[in-house]
């Protein structure tokens, strides 16, 4: 079993900055990907960026150049630097992390209001 624990979003104006974290427990040694999604009101949930244990990159389109994923072995965590937050990008963000035998596990989502 995993367990992923995503840090507490907030109120961010638009044009700011946010760093979410997610922190992994249980059988780590069988993830081999690791990403975040997002789901905001009214939509179904989407992916926003994901990284494998190589350390290659994908993210959304409407992201690019504005979010970067990154993760720290050593302490099982995973992070997500927003910047240049548009109110668009107002979602609950949730952690994701998919192990050898493409399970797929979640963390309880933390909410990030884009909002002046």
């Amino acid at each position: 079993q995993v367990s992923l624990v995503e840090s507490v979003g907030g109120l961010v104006q638009p044009g700011g900055s946010l760093r979410l974290s997610c922190v992994v427990s249980g059988r780590i040694s069988s993830i081999n990907i690791m990403g975040w999604y997002r789901q905001a009101p009214g939509k179904q949930r989407e992916l926003v960026a994901t990284i494998t244990n190589g350390g290659s990159t994908n993210y959304a389109t409407s992201v690019k150049g504005r979010f970067t994923i990154s993760r720290d072995n050593a302490k099982n965590t995973v992070f997500l630097q927003m910047n240049s937050l548009k109110p668009e990008d107002t979602a609950v963000y949730y952690c994701n992390a998919q192990n050898i035998w493409s399970y797929t596990f979640w963390g309880q989502g933390t909410q990030v209001p884009v909002s002046s």
